[in-house]
Parts: structure tokens; sequence; C-alpha cells
């Protein structure tokens, strides 16, 4: 990154502070320097923490957690800090982490692992992952927002004539944080009044706190040809950089230059504490699990004793005791004993086993799937590390892709020395374990070898100290890593098999752009365009430009961009011929644009962040877009005989639209493909002004677009034909026969909804059960609510089940006028439907949406009661029945073992189907005719459903 003086929020001269922040999973901590002093050196912020109530201390680093008080703690004061006048309603630090130990249902943890989980909506309200019923959820960027605006006021208490937002910040963060991880941290900053920072990565600001404690000596440890390896492994992640050391031509000092990234890893410390509760857990409970709560109390308790019996000096045994679950409060408690040789056996040979060089990681789902995050697929750090060195090979100065044949004198970047950060290794026990590890790679029976270790006698404040002395660096004092991007940039383009053109290479440096000459693209303006996008962390030298195969073992999808490319000037059909460019920005975030060939236009291209907050969007990667295209003349057919239809000279009746389409195509309208439909909501969007002709029209047209863009995502830009259909139907219909229909148009699209899309659609639905709800009660119905009536409207129940993206007590409300509305005879024509609607509420499995959607267990088990309560013995009580008790090996979601017997006897009397029993007996995915029955009708051709 460029090295010049950062200037202030009004432009003008550097502020007097360089400020450090390292944002850490279980330790965040804050270090500056005064630029006034001389010498100037790094210093550490002391923090001020809540430990206990109405006591506060300064310590140096501040564990990353978020309590949310009782109001009983609040109104004692015990979380007030000295610069508020009010008591917080929550608490972050020593506290948090300690009443959260005992409440886990209040605390908010790991939220850096969840800012970068590419399977949930990182902006949605979604912490702490199954909480208490009465906490205020969080997202992990208002979560880290939080962590950050403490140490912000922490600053402004301390130095309140420089506030913290006017001097030059450096945050860090994991050096395999994806793009959009990276925007929303910038994001949580600004939440947390830092509108202003620089990015940098968390193993190049560990090894800058090396270069400042060894400001003296560091060239004699140091010698230019060497390599440096920095293992960064801390509470969440682990992280793992090279750096070559090479010398200065002019004054032949050693310079530094970053190389190679490793993949993003959420692999850490907290899996440490999961396999250790997970050991534990059968110690005290055999085959079976413990209860949510107390598992969650064992979890905060395994770190503790991790951290005693793999410390200094540690007892040869620790006595675990867990609170009494449930109703049984005196004497229920659990205890066991756990030793020191255990814990050795169990984390050194499952975390840092003796592994060969040559060894890969599994691909295999990872065992934990409590906590909702993806954790790394194979728990063994080392062979992580063994593939990360085997994808770098090295001769002279250049480092070759792992595609590349090994030439003579290339080996595996052997590291000539290392430097091991992270909370991980405060352990002695586990940095011996990987330094042994890493020898026997480079060791034979005749000539041993050991890397030289770098000592790092402060792994707590290593980053912090590091992202300040960057700072400095960027002022122009110190001694700088040449940073280059470390991972090659590719867009996808058309070809017979999958190919990929290189945008940036991995060996380019901050500040350098790129524009790829050759690679004209012909785009059409106000109509949306996507770019699939990849990148590799292996393929570092391929040039700009240059056409590869795709490989998945090497190159990894991007969130899309995609785009609707605007003109100022108002013509049809616009076309433009642009060329892409790339640039990585001083904050570390690549940035993309494109230009216009043949004028002096440009437009800046936006990653599709909310493909990577819900797991159903892969657009780049669609069985849909593989199966094929329908031919041009066929689709043009199609065209006429939408027109005969809605355009203003046409005659044909509405009625005899669909026959027509089906003999156009030569396909049943099951066996359109997802391409077919596409363009048919293209075409019905062209001629929407005639669904006014008549209420056939409207019914009809609406009863299309519904088919055709069902279920509302798995095609490229499907979000944004959803908006264009939201805006051109919601509130806009112009008969009132049309109502019922535009019920099954939103239904049919409803994950491609928004949240509060679906929110403003369900909420006078809502009041029409409620008023159904009432009648049967014998209450008096309310004014205002809506005409259309649950009873005689099927397609109410029908879309509100499909809403997955509405608040979890709106679901519990909805499911409880259900259950309380299924003995009314006068409902038995709607009673099929209904409980179809309480499986999709209930599901433990979403169809669309995040996890973050499921309703609590306990809610679920009491619709699983009522449903086989019921005699009804229909294949859409079997379904729900399944959603409801579906195995996730989750124990937040999953229902119990006994629970869970019952109902596969219940399907088994039914004669339910196998797959269906199975599905509750041991898990897996739903098959096509399962997905069918589960979403409400078929799904396109060749669609792919994420589960």
């Amino acid at each position: 990154m460029s090295e010049r003086p950062l200037p202030n929020a009004d432009g003008e001269a550097p502020s007097r502070f360089v400020v450090g922040i390292d944002l850490g999973t279980t330790n965040s901590a804050v270090a500056y320097v005064d630029t006034q002093q001389e010498p100037w050196q790094v210093a550490t912020l002391p923090i001020l923490q809540v430990v206990a109530p109405f006591q506060a201390e300064q310590r140096e680093t501040l564990p990353s957690f978020h309590y949310q008080t009782t109001s009983a703690e609040a109104n004692a004061g015990a979380v007030r800090l000295p610069w508020s006048a009010e008591a917080p309603s929550h608490a972050v630090g020593v506290f948090a982490r300690d009443e959260g130990t005992g409440n886990p249902g209040r605390l908010v943890a790991s939220a850096k692992s969840w800012l970068s989980h590419t399977g949930v909506d990182r902006t949605a309200d979604l912490l702490p992952w199954h909480g208490d019923a009465d906490v205020e959820r969080l997202s992990p960027v208002e979560a880290s927002s939080r962590y950050l605006r403490h140490l912000h006021e922490n600053w402004n208490a301390a130095f309140p004539n420089h506030p913290l937002a006017e001097q030059d910040v450096v945050v860090t963060l994991p050096a395999s944080f994806d793009e959009v991880a990276r925007q929303l941290t910038i994001e949580a900053a600004k939440r947390a009044g830092l509108p202003r920072i620089i990015l940098i990565e968390e193993p190049q600001a560990a090894f800058y706190a090396w270069v400042y404690r060894n400001a003296v000596d560091w060239q004699q440890q140091i010698t230019s040809g060497q390599k440096i390896l920095v293992c960064d492994v801390g509470g969440g992640t682990s992280d793992f950089t090279l750096i070559r050391v090479s010398a200065n031509e002019t004054t032949g000092h050693a310079v530094f230059n970053r190389i190679a990234v490793g993949e993003h890893l959420i692999l850490g410390g907290d899996n440490l504490d999961l396999a250790l509760a997970r050991y534990v857990e059968q110690k005290l409970a055999g085959d079976d699990k413990l209860p949510a709560h107390q598992w969650e109390v064992l979890v905060r308790t395994a770190r503790r004793v991790k951290e005693t019996l793999l410390g200094e000096n540690p007892p040869e045994t620790i006595t675990i005791n867990l609170p009494a679950a449930g109703a049984k409060l005196i004497g229920g408690g659990l205890q066991t004993a756990v030793t020191r040789a255990e814990v050795e056996s169990l984390l050194l040979d499952g975390f840092l086993p003796r592994v060969n060089l040559t060894d890969k990681p599994a691909r295999k789902q990872s065992g934990f799937q409590d906590f909702g995050l993806p954790y790394a697929t194979d728990p063994a750090i080392t062979r992580y590390l063994a593939a990360f060195l085997s994808a770098h090979r090295f001769t002279g100065d250049e480092t070759l892709g792992s595609d590349r044949p090994a030439g003579q004198g290339a080996d595996p970047a052997r590291p000539d020395v290392v430097l091991l950060n992270g909370g991980l290794f405060a352990s002695p026990v586990l940095q011996q374990r990987l330094l042994e590890v890493v020898a026997s790679w480079f060791s034979s029976p005749e000539q041993s070898w050991r890397p030289a270790v770098l000592e790092s006698p402060r792994l707590d404040l290593a980053v912090a100290h590091g992202a300040a002395y960057y700072g400095m660096v960027r002022r122009g004092e110190g001694v700088s890593i040449a940073a280059t991007l470390a991972r090659s940039y590719y867009i996808g383009v058309a070809s017979d098999k999958p190919t990929a053109v290189c945008l940036a290479p991995g060996n380019a440096v901050a500040g350098q752009e790129f524009e790829i000459e050759g690679l004209d693209l012909q785009v059409t303006l106000a109509e949306p365009v996507e770019f699939p996008l990849y990148v590799s962390s292996s393929r570092l030298v391929d040039p700009p430009g240059a056409i590869i195969e795709v490989n998945r073992e090497e190159l990894t999808p991007l969130p899309p961009i995609r785009t609707v490319l605007k003109s100022g000037r108002q013509k049809d059909q616009q076309q433009a011929k642009v060329r892409l460019r790339a640039q990585l920005s001083e904050i570390g975030v690549l940035e993309l644009s494109c230009r216009e060939v043949d004028a002096n236009r440009s437009w800046r291209l936006q990653f599709d962040i909310r493909s990577t907050t819900q797991t159903d969007l892969a657009a780049h990667d669609t069985a849909g877009e593989r199966e094929g295209f329908v031919d041009e003349p066929t689709l043009a057919a199609c065209r006429e005989r939408i027109a005969g239809v809605f355009a203003e000279s046409g005659g044909t009746p509405p009625r005899e639209l669909m026959p027509e389409l089906v003999r156009a195509l030569e396909l049943d309208k099951h066996e359109w493909p997802t391409s077919a439909l596409r363009r048919l909501w293209e075409m019905l969007m062209e001629f929407q002004a005639g669904r006014q002709r008549s209420p056939a029209h409207e019914a009809r047209w609406l009863n299309l677009v519904g088919y055709s863009l069902r279920p509302g995502y798995g095609f490229a830009v499907d979000d944004w034909r959803v908006a264009q259909t939201w805006r051109a139907v919601n509130g806009k219909i112009a008969f009132p026969a049309s109502h019922a229909e535009t019920l099954i148009l939103w239904r049919r699209i409803a994950g491609g909804l928004s949240r509060g899309q679906q929110l403003g659609l369900a909420e006078p639905l809502i009041a029409s059960v409620r008023a159904l709800r009432r009648r049967f009660d014998g209450g008096a119905a309310l004014a205002g609510t809506t005409a259309l009536d649950p009873a005689a409207t099927l397609e109410i129940w029908r879309l509100l089940g499909s809403l997955e993206l509405l608040p979890i007590n709106l679901k519990l409300e909805l499911g409880d006028h259900i259950v309380h509305l299924l003995p009314k005879r006068k409902l038995e024509n709607a009673r099929p439907t209904m409980i179809w609607a309480l499986g999709r509420l209930g599901q433990r499995v979403p169809l669309s949406g995040p996890l973050n959607t499921v309703v609590p267990v306990q809610q679920a088990a009491k619709w699983l009661d009522a449903i086989l309560a019921r005699p009804e013995t229909d294949l859409l009580s079997n379904a729900a029945v399944m959603q409801l008790a579906r195995r996730t090996d989750d124990r937040h979601r999953d229902v119990d073992a006994a629970r869970r017997a019952r109902i596969v006897e219940w399907l088994e009397f039914r004669d339910a189907a196998e797959h269906l029993i199975e599905l509750v007996r041991t898990g897996g995915a739903l098959d096509e005719g399962e997905r069918g029955v589960v979403y409400g009708e078929s799904m396109p051709i060749g669609l792919r459903i994420h589960e």
C-alpha cells in the first residue's frame, strides 16, 4: 500500500495520533503512536472493562463478547461506564464473557467469524444464534460495530482533545477475508463513528510488530533469500501468509515482499473448545446430547479448561461442574474430571496431527453444526498448512502456481523462518507440536532441519502494535512490507468449457490498475448484466488477459457482479462496448469498473452482496443455466402468442395462451426449462400494459408471470427480475378479482422477496387470520380488516407459509393461530393447507431463507404434537411432520430423540414414503418430488435448490 500521510477528516494536516485496532475474535486491543513524541514509540491504550457489578478496571485487551443485560443488571448499574450518564442495555468485554457463560442465550461471540459467513445474511439481526426469546438480535455488522464503539468511546475518554474519528486509524482483519467481509468491516467502523479507516491483514500486522520490537537487530536475524511463514491462528480463523526477504539493489538492506496468503478458514480456538465440549459431553451423557442450555455452558467452560491444561504449569486434572437443567434444579447438576493427558491427546491429534507434506484436507461436512458457522471441513490445521506450502513452489524470486510443474530448484515453500501468532499459540504445547510437524516435512533420516522461530512475547497485543506501526510506515517511517495482492482475480466467459480470463494477477500491488485489452464486452444498457468472478490464491502469475480453464481446486467463486448499467440518455436498447478495469484500493478492497471503448463513459461494478448472504444464490453455477437454452425462433413464436393476447392489436382470448405456448415450445408446461421461463417473463413485462384490458387478461398475466419467475431465485439476476415485478404489481392491481391471483404470484416468487417486502405482504393477511380466530371464538370483528377470508381463500395460508423471512415472533403467532383453528369443522376444507403452512413455518431446514429464520425447536415440538393428534393421513400432513422433525444434527434445531422415535413410528403406521421417514430418522436432502410438495408446486426443470 502507498506510503503517505493520511489527512484528517477536514483534509488538513496529518493527525497527532496513529492508532491500530485489533478487532479480534477472542481479544481486541488498541495501540497507538503519539507522533509528537521523539523518538516515537508504540503504546497500548488501557481499555476500561466492566468485571463485576459497580466495578471496572483498565486492561490491555478486550474480550470480544457482547452480552445483553437483564433489566435488573442494567438498573443496578452493573454495566455503567464513566463516560456514559445512563446504563447501557448491553456490556462488552469481561463482564459479557463471564455473565454469558451462565446465560449463553444473551451472549454474542465469534462476531468476526459471522462477519465472514457466506451462508447467512450478514446484515440481518441473527445474533446471538439461538438466543433467548427476549434478547435483542444483532447483525454481525452491528455486533462488530459495538466492539468498535466501545473502543472509540474509551479512546475519547482518554484523549478528549483528540477524538478517535480525527486520527489515522488502522483496523486489522484476517488475510483471508473476502471482499464482502472487508466492505462490511468498513461499514461496522462507520456505524461506530469511524468514517475513515485503513485495513491491514493480521499476519502482516503481526510481522510488523516483530519488526518494531526488533528494530535494533532484525537485519541480523533475517537474511536475503529467506521465506517467512506467518501462521496466525486465533479464536475463529486460521491465516497463513508467506513473506519473501530480498535485498534492496541500492542499499543492500533486506526488504520484505508478501507473496502468498492462504484460503479462508473458519478454524481456530473455538473449534478446539467445541471438540473438548463434545468429548466431555460423551463422558457425562453417553450417546445422548445435553440440553441446549447445559451445552452452551459446557462450551464456555471448555475454553477455560483448554487454556488451563494446555498452558504454563498445568495441573494434572480439572473437575467440570455443570448446572442442573430443566425443572430439576437441586441435585441435578453434572460433574466429571478431565485430565491433561486426555486434553493433549484429543486436541493435538485432532487439530495438529502429524501428517505428511503431501496430505490434503478432507472434503467432508464439518461435524460442528451447533453454532451455525461454516467451520472448516477438516479440523487438522496442519493439513491445511501442508496444502498451503505445497501450493506455492518457488524458483529464484518467482512464486509458481500450483498448476505449474516444479522445475529444477523449485520446491514447496519451505519456510526458513516461522512467526506464530494468535491466541492458539499461547499454549507452549500447541506451539511445539506445530513446529515439530513443519520440521518433519523438510527433514530426512540423514539430516534434520528446523525453522528459525521469531519470538512474539505478547500474542494478545502483537496485531494491534503492528497496525499502529504500519500507520507510521504509511507516513514514511519504519520498514515497509511490499504487499502484493497474493490472490489473482478472474472473470468467467462463455465457452464450450468453463473458462475464465485473468483480471488482476496475484503479484500486483496496491494502486496498480489493469484494463483487459482484447476482451471487449458488448452489453445492453438499462438491462441486467452479470459477471461471474473467481479468485485464486495459488495461481499468482497469470498475466492480465490470460485465458484459463476453470478448475475448482484452484479457482473459488466470488460473489458475482450483478448490475444494470444505466445511461443518462433515454434511448431504447442502447448497446455499449466496454472493457473491464481492476484495481486494488488503498483500503485493500478490489475495485472493478468497466469503461466504454467508443465513448467517455464508465461504470463502477459492485459485488452482489446479497448473493453472499443467502445460500440459495449461486448464479454462475446453477443447473438451470447449464441445461441449455431454447432457440431464438421458438422464443420468437412464443412472443407472437403473448403479443396476440396482450398487445393492443391482439385478439386471442387469455384462456388460450397457455395451450398456445405449449404448442410453440413443443413441451408440456412442467418441462419448460428455466432459461425459457425467464425469457417468457421478459416478454410478459414488455406487454404488461395489456393486462388492464379485462379481469381475465390480468389474471392470466399475473399467473404466467409467477409461473415464469418461480421460485424467485436460482437463475442469473433473478433478484432484479423480482424487483421489477414488485414495482409493476404491488399496489397496482386494476381489477379486484385479481387479488387472489396476486397471492399465487407472491407465493411462487417468495424466495426472492426481501424481508421488508415479505412483511408488507404478511401484515394485512395476518390481520385476516386474527379476525378469523376472533370470529370462531365469538369475538367481534375489527374494522379495517382485509376483505380476503382465510376460510375461503386457501392461498392466504400458502403465501404466509412461504414467507420464510418473517420475524420469528410473527411465525410463532401464525403457528399458534393455525393450531387453535385446526379443530374447527367449518375449516375442514382448508385443514390440509393449514397443516402444510404449519410445516413450512416450523421447518427445521429452510427452503430459501437463512438459518436464522428457523423457529425455536420447543415451538416446533408443540406444533408437531398438534398434528400428530389429528386423524389426517394425507401427503401434506406427512410432509409437514417431516418438515418439523427433520434431523439436522444441530441440537438447537432438532427435536429430542424420544420424540423423533415416536414420529418415525407415526409415519411408518401411515405408510409414509420411506425417504420421508429417512429424513426424520437420519437426515439428508429432499428429492425432487419432496421439494415440489414442500414448495407447493414443481420446480423449473434443472433449477438447483440449495439446502
